[in-house]
C-alpha cells in the first residue's frame, strides 16, 4: 500500500490516488469547491478532546499516538479505519489534513498505520 499524508491546501500530484480528507473540522480559508479531494472521513480524525490536548506539541507527539491508537479502536473510528484500509488496497492513497506539521500530524500516525 502507498499511503502518504499531504497537506490539503497542496493541488494533487499525478499518480497520488485518491484523496481522502481525515480532519474533523473544515480548513480555514478553503472552499469546498477548491479543495481537490474525493472524500472527508471525519470519524476517523481525533476527538475534540485528544485534538485540543494535544495542541501540535512536539514533546506530547508519543502519548498524542498512544491515545489516538486508542480512539481508533471504538466503533466508529474502526469502521473508519477500515474503510481508508480499503482504499489503501485498491490503490494510491493521500490522507489530507490542515495540519501544517504533517510528521507529527495524527494523518501521519494514519499513513504509518496503513503502511504497516
Amino acid at each position: 500500500m502507498a499511503v502518504t499524508c499531504r497537506r490539503i491546501y497542496t493541488a494533487p500530484e499525478p499518480g497520488e490516488g485518491a484523496r481522502v480528507l481525515v480532519d474533523r473540522l473544515w480548513p480555514r480559508g478553503l472552499r469546498k469547491e477548491d479543495a481537490g479531494f474525493d472524500e472527508w472521513l471525519r470519524a476517523v480524525a481525533p476527538s475534540d478532546g485528544l485534538r485540543r490536548w494535544y495542541g501540535h506539541d512536539p514533546e506530547l507527539f508519543e502519548e498524542f499516538r498512544r491515545r489516538y491508537l486508542a480512539e481508533l479502536a471504538e466503533p466508529a473510528p474502526a469502521a473508519a479505519l477500515d474503510h481508508l484500509r480499503q482504499l489503501a488496497a485498491a490503490g494510491p492513497l493521500a490522507l489530507l489534513t490542515a495540519a501544517r506539521d504533517l510528521p507529527i500530524s495524527h494523518a501521519a500516525v494514519l499513513a504509518a498505520l496503513l503502511n504497516g
